[in-house]
């Protein structure tokens, strides 16, 4: 007697969304159940993983490039796939959230690619994971159009070889989809954001002359990256696509990660697109893996970690020279400006900076970069063109000059600056700005002429939690405690009240963001992911 079929997949807990039933047929609905119940035991399994590393590191205070893969390193032989025509020009690539206002802007940016995030730019509300389906569905198949009702402006497709290319960004590993249950356990959601994306487009995208190209963040090790590509493998045969279809770029934003970038590309090597160096995450899995590991990698103010610092060098340069020996592309960091409407003087200095940032990546051989916002695209885009030319990208640029020793990528002590009472206050003002923000759905902010996500609170709340349980001392002889942390955030709570007065405060969620960032930053069993407490005060 054969088994009984198991359940299908639940919708739980969610109001009824417009066209969602375009985006949940039944089909999809099975295919993103057969990811799940093939790949979430691996997935809870590397999860397990991440755990007695992170003890392994709290007992050692030490990271190495892992003996059981030399043999993997010293093979100079295999390379990746090559990139389609689509992904061989990343010079510049724009990031947001799939809201269809910013779906329209991104795609007509001027931008090579787009990456279309259900990730750290988007709170992961019902509507946001669903919607932002329906968003690229309707760009796709160009019946997308927005008229915004504060301004009446009408927003339109470009005609379609002036978009930019879509590489899509699930959910990482950590995060649950509630929305969406099976035998009443919640689906993980990379696999519903990745399954319900790839299930309705992959063909549409394969007619276009693109495919199914994603972003994969929050890596922490070549075993995670061979479950994506084995996601791939079967995904692929699922739906009736050639082999190598998919196109995979991995943020190399853990530091963990950071010691398995070869191995990493070779897991994925039939898939893979590229690296990318993703610079808050990254910091913020350095203070998560080494937070008790003393002094020297207590980590400054986050706006005093340039990219220019020892270890951040270290870290993007073996970055370009892996990808290059492998054939793969390397993508450069965040330009999260936001230009002001109002400040020509600090939108002179800002556009200066976000300049010399790209100047540096295209010298230091990276292939494209990232920015935030449409007016730093030209900025961005006339860097690379003074070193790229006519060249799709500089992959032929080995940077076999490049030398990184283990010690070198958490050489936090190289930098001369310290935490400041200021750095305490600003991380405060940010972490609280944003989670308000996140926890009425909105996933991309600007805050103080910056566009920040998920990533930004990370790193606040965890340089907060550093400093206090490093007894670090500030330059105005304070010292951080959580006394201190406390009044700062009361301090800023009263002044965001001030700021917007008393009927904006009642309206949004500022307590509420208050609390949460004083829990998660004082809590002495640190959390391992913001967004992990704050989905559960999520509404919607």
């Amino acid at each position: 007697m054969s088994a009984p079929a198991p359940s299908p997949l639940a919708v739980v807990d969610a109001e009824p969304l417009p066209r969602q039933e375009e985006v949940l047929t039944e089909a999809a609905l099975a295919f993103v159940a057969e990811l799940h119940r093939r790949f979430t035991p691996r997935r809870d399994e590397l999860l397990a993983r991440r755990a007695e590393r992170r003890a392994e590191i709290a007992r050692t205070s030490t990271l190495d490039f892992l003996p059981e893969t030399a043999a993997i390193r010293a093979d100079d032989s295999w390379r990746v796939a090559p990139a389609p025509a689509a992904l061989n020009d990343r010079r510049v690539e724009i990031t947001g959230p799939t809201d269809r206002k910013m779906t329209i802007n991104a795609l007509n940016s001027g931008a090579k690619v787009w990456l279309a995030d259900f990730e750290d730019a988007s709170a992961p509300t019902w509507e946001n994971v669903v919607l932002g389906q329906v968003n690229l569905i309707d760009a796709y198949t160009r019946k997308i159009d927005f008229t915004d009702p504060r301004s009446g402006k009408s927003y339109a497709l470009k005609p379609a070889d002036e978009l930019a290319t879509v590489v899509m960004r699930p959910r990482g590993w950590h995060l649950e989809e509630r929305h969406l249950t099976f035998d009443g356990r919640p689906v993980p959601g990379a696999l519903v954001d990745f399954g319900l994306y790839f299930f309705h487009n992959a063909q549409r995208l394969i007619d276009l002359g693109k495919g199914p190209y994603f972003y994969l963040p929050k890596t922490e090790s070549h075993l995670e990256a061979r479950l994506w590509n084995d996601i791939f493998v079967f995904a692929q045969d699922y739906v009736g696509i050639p082999q190598g279809t998919v196109r995979a770029t991995v943020l190399i934003e853990t530091i963990t990660a950071a010691y398995e970038m070869e191995e990493i590309l070779y897991e994925l090597r039939d898939h893979a697109a590229g690296l990318n160096a993703g610079r808050w995450d990254y910091l913020f899995s350095i203070v998560k893996n080494f937070r008790d590991g003393g002094a020297k990698f207590v980590l400054p103010d986050r706006n005093a970690v340039t990219m220019t610092a020892p270890f951040m060098r270290a870290y993007t340069e073996l970055l370009v020279r892996t990808c290059h020996k492998r054939g793969a592309h390397a993508i450069g960091g965040m330009a999260a400006f936001i230009p002001s409407r109002k400040d020509a003087e600090v939108n002179k200095v800002a556009f200066e900076k976000v300049k010399a940032d790209k100047d540096r990546e295209a010298g230091d051989g990276f292939d494209g970069s990232w920015v935030a916002h449409p007016d730093l695209v030209p900025i961005a885009m006339a860097s690379f063109d003074a070193v790229l030319g006519d060249r799709p990208n500089q992959k032929d640029r080995l940077r076999e000059d490049v030398s990184v020793a283990p010690g070198d990528l958490i050489a936090i002590d190289s930098l001369d600056a310290k935490p400041t009472y200021d750095g305490l206050r600003n991380a405060v003002q940010v972490g609280v700005r944003y989670i308000e923000a996140w926890l009425r759905g909105l996933g991309a902010v600007a805050i103080f002429n910056l566009m920040e996500d998920a990533a930004t609170a990370e790193i606040s709340r965890s340089q907060i939690w550093q400093w206090i349980n490093a007894g670090v001392v500030f330059e105005n002889g304070e010292k951080a405690t959580p006394e201190l942390a406390r009044k700062v955030a009361a301090e800023e709570l009263a002044a965001i009240r001030a700021e917007i007065g008393e009927e904006a405060f009642a309206a949004g969620k500022w307590q509420q963001a208050h609390d949460l960032l004083l829990h998660v930053s004082l809590d002495a069993d640190y959390a391992d992911f913001l967004t992990l407490p704050a989905y559960e005060q999520l509404v919607g």
